[in-house]
This record gives structure tokens, sequence and C-alpha cells, in this order.
């Protein structure tokens, strides 16, 4: 423990500068923060002023590297940088910025001089003697004066360089060393928004609440822009633990606002992949377990829709808080969920739970059984899972008056009696094999949560109409006294649950402020379950939020990934359009790349070769469990795997609990890769016929409607896939290519 009153804390941007430094130098950090807390004035640290400079300090951590520091007050103390000692007396700006309130640092030697590395090479000289007068290239930012930019909260020292960018490499240059705000207002320049919308959506958010004083550096260093930890634990685990350590302890202004805010309601936060959508979900689990009374009970639920995300987000939310945290947490994926409030309900009950496909091939069986030759078992099925079911119809004359909005085929009356039967033989086949679909278990626990719910509030009304007191015979039978399963709800993925799952949510927590906190993004929705929150009454109108950012997407991946969506419109889980307008990133990487191959058997070998290719360079090998290949079938993902063998490359299945083992490339199709991330991804069989399939194009005229939405569940399939690497995308196909790759990918070949 610190007794010497000294505080020590670290800038954001230092952090980042640090995880680059050799091993030896970051162990020398570590010893150097131990000594400095202790006592700034030990000899052997060399705490000296910098020449001319009334706040800037340098201190040695080892022979060779020195520490930058801001005094901010007697004993307060923020490191900005470490550098080597020849660059200590590089021309450093340091300075409150007047919109956020945050503390700014800017290397102006290492800005200028990634800028310069960056300009466009001189055209070759003509042939002609009288050479034309060569045309100046345009300024980037020519449009906006220096005192715009200023409001925007672009960093003043860095005007200068700004007005000499011509290029977008060069931008990109600027922005790996700017402060954050100055590089997301120039991005968002730069992509085309207008002042206003940068105003809006860029500096708004982040800017302080009240008066800022440039000249208190110690009231800005409170700020929530001006991000800094001052412990050792958290410390290490933003040098040491990957993005995830770094995210435990950094959180972007806006995102700390959404954790940290109160609601009335149900709220809601969207944004592209990689924005930190599950890492506000998480802090936001952490921030409600914090305002929990005393206890050992689990108040708060923390779901999504499948195995493996849920153990992921267990694991994370382990690192997060401890046992501790997790203690009051139940961590449920919503299936999981629903079959144990059935079980609780008809604990005699051993029924198998089957997924879609299974379902399916189980209509087909029923229709052939039948001899009925005139009814797709798909189409059965989704009429049976989104009307009948998703929409609790008990009887044939309830389906008849059934809305069916966007189901796309019209059926007539008769129609509806025919499949009414058919729906009731498949029940009852179900029943006999002792099976049911997951879509029957979310719907009956959604009716056993509603009726518990109204037995509760049946209960407080007649506990407020006698006075307060409670009619212990209401409560009998209830095997214990009758209460909320939960206090508050997170909801991660949101996109991709049923209609019944939010039906069952709704009914588990009180209608009350922050009960529930759902984040998604319904462009990477991999499911059929398209909702309307408000008529399944979770109302998020007014409390709805979008993160733009994109912290693992590179610019090139991103504009890549965005073309694969085309102008398909997406819902925004309350009856409007969601849009990914102003999603960017300040990453920068290398273009996909497309790989065209005459058959599957040659693109096997493809994909094979560049995995060794990687292997076999120094500066591009990397473990193989950064590395993914995602296909389109199962098949395929066994044929790829069987390849990778016979080249000596270790494959690693990913299955519905996640990868099969610790070591090898990751291979799987694209339904298993939704919420993970690798440094490279390799999408593989991106073929026409195969994305989309060519089930899915025969419907083009048959159903129309359902075409629709099939091809935009195919879009967002691929979408999520290309969005799952951090550094480099590759695309494989054999044949013609998927009509979704637009000239990014194709082009690149």
């Amino acid at each position: 423990m610190n007794t010497s009153g000294v505080t020590l804390r670290l800038l954001d941007k230092a952090d980042k500068e640090i995880l680059k430094l050799p091993r030896t130098v970051k162990g020398a950090f570590f010893d150097f923060q131990h000594k400095f807390k202790a006592n700034p004035h030990t000899t052997g640290l060399k705490l000296q002023q910098l020449k001319g400079d009334s706040r800037m300090w340098s201190a040695r951590v080892s022979d060779d590297y020195r520490a930058l520091l801001l005094r901010l007050a007697d004993d307060d103390w923020l490191i900005v940088s470490v550098k080597h000692r020849k660059d200590v007396y590089d021309r450093l700006s340091y300075a409150v910025n007047q919109v956020t309130g945050g503390i700014e640092y800017v290397d102006l030697e290492v800005v200028e001089d990634s800028v310069l590395r960056r300009l466009p090479a001189p055209p070759s000289a003509p042939a002609a003697a009288a050479a034309p007068e060569p045309v100046k290239p345009e300024e980037l930012f020519a449009d906006w004066s220096d005192t715009q930019l200023s409001d925007l909260g672009v960093a003043a020292p860095l005007l200068p360089v700004i007005r000499t960018l011509t290029t977008e490499d060069q931008l990109l240059g600027l922005i790996e060393y700017a402060p954050q705000l100055t590089g997301e207002v120039l991005l968002a320049l730069f992509d085309g928004k207008s002042f206003d919308d940068v105003l809006d959506q860029v500096t708004t958010p982040v800017a302080a609440a009240e008066p800022v004083d440039p000249e208190d550096f110690q009231a800005a260093a409170e700020r929530p822009a001006t991000v800094v930890t001052t412990s050792d634990e958290t410390l290490r685990e933003a040098l040491e633990g990957g993005d995830f350590g770094r995210w435990k302890v950094f959180l972007h202004p806006t995102q700390a606002k959404l954790v940290e805010r109160r609601y009335s309601g149900p709220a809601r936060v969207g944004g592209g992949p990689g924005t930190g959508k599950t890492i506000v979900a998480l802090h936001r689990v952490r921030h409600l377990v914090r305002q929990l009374p005393p206890g050992r009970d689990k108040p708060v639920l923390l779901t999504t829709y499948n195995k493996n995300l849920a153990a992921d987000l267990r694991s994370r939310l382990l690192e997060l808080g401890g046992e501790e945290l997790v203690a009051r947490v139940d961590v449920s994926h919503v299936d999981q969920l629903a079959l144990r409030i059935v079980r609780e309900a008809e604990p005699g009950s051993g029924k198998q739970a089957i997924d879609d496909s299974q379902a399916v091939r189980e209509w087909r069986a029923l229709l052939d059984e039948l001899g009925e030759e005139g009814w797709d078992p798909e189409f059965l099925h989704d009429e049976w899972t989104q009307v009948i079911l998703g929409q609790a119809v008990a009887t044939r004359t309830d389906y008849f008056r059934a809305r069916r909005a966007g189901r796309g085929r019209n059926i007539t009356r008769g129609e509806r009696a025919e499949i009414w039967q058919l729906a009731e033989r498949f029940t009852q086949r179900l029943d006999r094999l002792g099976r049911q679909t997951w879509d029957q278990v979310a719907e009956r626990a959604a009716r056993l949560e509603i009726g518990r719910e109204q037995r509760i509030l049946s209960i407080a009304r007649q506990r407020e109409e006698a006075g307060g007191l409670d009619n212990i015979h209401l409560q009998d039978g209830s095997g214990g006294w009758l209460r909320y399963r939960y206090r508050h709800i997170i909801v991660d993925e949101a996109q991709d649950l049923r209609p019944a799952h939010w039906k069952m949510l709704r009914a588990m927590a009180p209608r009350q402020a922050d009960d529930l906190f759902l984040v998604g993004d319904t462009h990477q929705r991999i499911y059929k379950n398209q909702v309307t929150l408000g008529s399944l009454g979770i109302n998020i109108r007014g409390r709805s939020s979008k993160l733009s950012l994109s912290y693992r997407t590179t610019r090139q991946i991103l504009r890549s990934a965005l073309d694969v969506l085309g102008e398909t419109s997406y819902d925004d889980l309350d009856g409007a359009d969601e849009t990914l307008a102003g999603y960017r990133s300040v990453l920068s990487g290398r273009v996909p790349a497309g790989h065209p191959f005459a058959d599957w058997a040659a693109e096997r070998e493809g994909i094979a070769a560049l995995i060794k290719q990687w292997d076999e360079d120094p500066e591009s090998r990397i473990p193989h469990e950064q590395i993914a290949i995602c296909v389109p079938t199962n098949q395929m993902a066994t044929e790829v795997a069987y390849t990778l063998s016979l080249r000596g490359i270790r494959p690693v299945e990913i299955r519905s609990d996640g990868p099969s083992g610790s070591e090898g490339v990751h291979i799987g199709t694209m339904f298993r890769f939704k919420g993970l991330e690798y440094q490279r991804m390799i999408i593989a069989g991106v073929t026409d016929g195969l994305v989309p399939r060519e089930t899915v194009s025969r419907l083009r005229t048959t159903d129309p409607v359902r075409y629709r939405h099939e091809m935009q569940r195919a879009r967002s399939l691929l979408f999520v896939a290309a969005t799952r690497a951090r550094d480099s995308v590759d695309v494989f196909w054999h044949g013609t290519p998927s009509p979704f790759l637009g000239p990014a990918f194709t082009s690149s070949c």
C-alpha cells in the first residue's frame, strides 16, 4: 500500500506506448512506479524539471528510458509518456482541451515525422522539355477554419500540421499519434459529415458539463475525458492483459456515460462490430452489482443467445470483477434459462430439446409420411414458430385472425386450416418422440413467467388494499414468498432473441428504473427473429444510444464489410430503420484480398499455402489460434480441416461451446464466429450458390418477401465474418464469386 501520499497516474495514450517497449523496459517501468510512489525524490530516479517548462518533469526508468510526467499538484503526478533519453527534449505539447476538459499530450516531432513519411511520391519527370506548372494538391481540411476545428475539440497544437494534409494516408499517420477526439473529429469530417453532425455526434457526447479552466490540470485529471489509471493491479492488467486487459481499465467517455447512467426503464445500446457493446454490457453489470445491498443472491441476469457466447461472457466477467462479482450474477444463455423455468414447473418432463435444423427435418418427415407435396417444410416451420408460437396462438379460430406481417406469401382461409391441422400433427409427433423445439421451450417459459408476474402483481394489490400487510394464503403454495427473479437484466446480442424470449425476460424483472439493458446490432442478426420490442412490453423509446467508433476493425476492412451489406435496410428492434451512419475506425491496415480458384479442392490448397506463407515470414508469423477460417457449411469445414492436416497445419473446430482445442487454426461455419475475434480471418467458399445458398435464390419468384429476408440474413452472416478480423481479411472462392462481394474484394485479386 502506498503510504507516502504520492499519487501517480498513467495517461491512456502512454500505456499504448509502453506496450511497444522491450520486455525489460516494461519490467523496469513496474519497478519505477513503485519507487516513485514511495519517494519521487529518490536519487536513483533523477527527477528533474524540463528546462523552460513549468509543469513537465522527467524521471529515470532505466539507463536508456525516461518517464515524462506532468506535475498536477505537489504530490499528484501524471505519466504522459515513456521515451528514450535522446527523445526527451522533442517538441512536446500538453494542454487541457477546452471542449472536453481533459488533458491531452502530443509529441509534435513524432506526429510530423509520421505525416512526412506518408508524403505522396513525386511525379516522374515528363519527357517534354517544358514541364507544366505542378498542380498543388488540395488540403483535406481547407473548408474548415481553425476556429471551427477548435470548437469541435481538435488539439490546437496540431492545427499547423493538419493544414499540410493532402492524402488519407497522411491523415491516418497523424491520427496514430493524435489525441483521440482529434482523430475522431478529423475522420468524421473526412468521411463527409457536416460541422453540425460532427458537433452533435462526436464532440457533444464527450464535452465537459461545466466551464473548463485551461490552467487547472488537477481538475482536468478527474474528468472522464482524461482516461487514467492509478493502481498497480489495473496498470498491470492494462499493459499485460491484451485487448480485454485495456478494456477493463480504459473506457471511452461515451461508453462510460452509458455504463453509469440511470435509465427510467429499458435501454438499448447499438453500434457496429468492434465498437465495444459487449464491453459496455459487462461494465454495466459491474456498475449495477456495486449498487446492490449486501447479500448472497443473484439479482442480476446477464444473458445472450447461445452457449459459447454465455461461457465467454462469464469468463470475461470473472476477469473484470473476480468471484465477488460473478457470485451476484446469473450468467445463462437464454434457451438454458427458458429450459430451467420449464423444468422447474414440470420436473418430470424428460423431453429432448431440438434445434431448428432438426425441427425442419421432422417437418419433412411428417410431410413424407402424409404424402403432402404442396408445402415447403421450412415455410411451415417458420409459420409455426413465428406466427403460431410467436403470437401464442392457442386455437384454430385465433390462427385465422392472426397477423402475418412480414411473412410474405399470402395464404387463403383454406390454407390456414390446412396449416393448423399440420401444426397439430407436428406437435403430436414431437410429443410422441419425446422432443420439443427451443421455440416451444421459450413460449412455455414465457407463459409461466407471465403467470408468475401476474401473481406477484395481484399480491402487491392485495397488500396495498390491506394497508401493507401480507396475505399468507395468497403466498401459500408458491414455494416461498413470491418475488421477481431478477432486479436487473442485461442482454448481449439482443438482435438474435426470439419474441418469446423477450416476453419471458420482461416478466422476470419489475418494471422500474434500470430494469433491462440491451446491446446489439441488427446488421449482425444471423437468425430469423425479427421483433418489435414495444409490442412485447419493452419500451426503449428515448433510451436508445449508438456507439460509432470501432476499436477492432480497420478502416480498410470496415469499408469492404459495409459494401457487403449493400443498400438493404435493417430495423432497430423498435419498428424504425437502423443505420451504420457515422460508423468509423481510427485503425489502419491492409486492404482485404480476394483469392479466386477453379474449384473447391484448389481453393483448400490455396488456403493452406497462404498460412504456410505467413508461417515462413518472421514478420507475418502469428500464433495459429489467432487465425480463423470460416466457411458456409459443416461439410466444408471438415474438408478444410482435412486439407490443413495433410499440410502439417493443426485445425481446431469451433463447436457450439467454443474451440475444441487450444492450439491450431480455428475452423467453423459463419454462425460459429459470432462474438469472436481474430488477428486474421480467411473467409472461404464465398461462391455464388453457397453465399447465398442456391435454395435462397430460387425464392426470388416464388416468395419475394421471404427471399428478401433470407438474402438479408446471408449478407449479415458474411458481414459478421468479415468484421471478426483485427488485422486482415482474405476472401476465397471458386467459380463465380458471391454477388455480395463488391469491387473491394474482387478487384484485389
